[in-house]
């Protein structure tokens, strides 16, 4: 179970369609989801500020594709994993990791809190 649902967090969301992202949040996340970023504890709050913080970030780049590099692993109703993504920007390869943090709340996930290299320089 955490394997596919984590699947869908990757896949639908930060893979998957930009047109559709408000529909698919909806369906991930619970509609009290709060989302922490490194030095922004709480930036996100339900799944229409996701969608737009997804969409935002995935605009930045040319090309941009996400994989699971470690897991998913689950304990109780938490669930992490190790990503890395890889894309162009400006005619350059670029390629980053990162970690999430995924708290479960029924058939979504209700928390995130996510860890990753910043790139900035490189954009």
């Amino acid at each position: 179970m955490p394997r596919e649902r984590y699947g869908r967090w990757l896949d639908e969301l930060w893979n998957g369609d930009l047109d559709g992202l408000e529909e698919i949040a909806a369906r991930v996340v619970t509609p009290d989801f709060v989302g922490h970023w490194p030095m922004r504890p709480g930036f996100v709050h339900g799944p229409d500020e996701l969608a737009k913080v997804i969409r935002q970030g995935r605009q930045m780049f040319d090309e941009l594709s996400f994989d699971t590099e470690v897991g998913p692993l689950a304990d109780g109703d938490l669930v992490a994993a190790r990503w890395v993504a890889r894309g162009r920007v400006n005619g350059k390869d670029v390629e980053f990791r990162g970690h999430d943090i995924l708290k479960v709340s029924g058939e979504r996930f209700g928390e995130y809190w996510v860890l990753s290299e910043d790139i900035s320089g490189e954009l």
